[in-house]
């Protein structure tokens, strides 16, 4: 059953419509918009569930369409004057990237699973974490934790350190606020409404989700740090234009 899922995923994923070559005219960089956002590209860079920099993340920077852009700024002026910062992991997400993860999820390569994934087989990453096409895609999604404006320092990940469960107390020492579990982590534990995380990890969430919501954008229910703009400009195209 599992291989037809896969299948029919692939199929979906080869047959959608997909834009080529530059970005259109309303993507711009978050930089642009507004420069104290902090950007912490993991998909640039070893440090995500696959082990390997992602194809298509040529610099390690934010793109959004600007009107999803905008709206971070409005939540960023909200936060920023009270000593707080929005810090962003992913934006947008060329598709080459998406079909990386695809090809992924059907190879041995499990370097990662200690602390990405743990306690999921790699083959039920499908279930609600993994996509074969991602609104990532379209520009107006973007992944994203708060980060209190004097603790701006963070542990850097070396290739080949050990791994600790995303999950655990003793994580990867990211400088976001407490989550009750790291990004992408991709277990329970990252559900918005999971119960065994510290009432201070558990009211960090809700804060930065009334927040997402109050500027236009929807959360989702499997991955606190993932928010969709709800009125965003490209509902059906996926672009493939990589991140330069």
């Amino acid at each position: 059953m599992q291989w037809c899922f896969k299948f029919l995923a692939l199929i979906i994923f080869i047959l959608s419509p997909f834009a080529l070559a530059k970005p259109p005219e309303d993507f711009v960089y978050l930089s642009d918009i507004d420069p104290t956002i902090l950007q912490e590209i993991r998909y640039a860079t070893a440090h995500n569930f696959i082990g390997e920099p992602i194809r298509g993340y040529q610099k390690p920077i934010c793109m959004l369409t600007k009107k999803a852009a905008l709206q971070l700024k409005e939540v960023q002026s909200e936060i920023y004057k009270k000593g707080y910062s929005l810090k962003v992991y992913d934006c947008y997400r060329p598709r080459i990237a998406t079909k990386q993860m695809l090809d992924w999820s059907q190879n041995n390569n499990q370097l990662m699973k200690l602390e990405f994934y743990p306690r999921v087989k790699k083959e039920k990453l499908f279930d609600g974490y993994i996509a074969a096409y991602s609104g990532h895609n379209r520009g107006s999604t973007v992944d994203l934790t708060i980060v209190k404006r004097d603790r701006l320092e963070q542990e850097q990940y070396q290739s080949g350190q050990p791994l600790m469960p995303c999950y655990v107390n003793d994580r990867f020492k990211d400088n976001s606020i407490d989550m009750g579990t790291g990004f992408d982590c991709l277990d329970i534990a990252a559900h918005f409404n999971y119960s065994k995380i510290s009432i201070q990890a558990k009211r960090h969430r809700k804060i930065l989700r009334q927040l997402m919501k109050r500027y236009g954008f929807k959360p989702y229910q499997a991955e606190w740090w993932h928010f969709t703009l709800k009125n965003e400009p490209h509902k059906r195209t996926y672009f493939e234009f990589p991140i330069t």
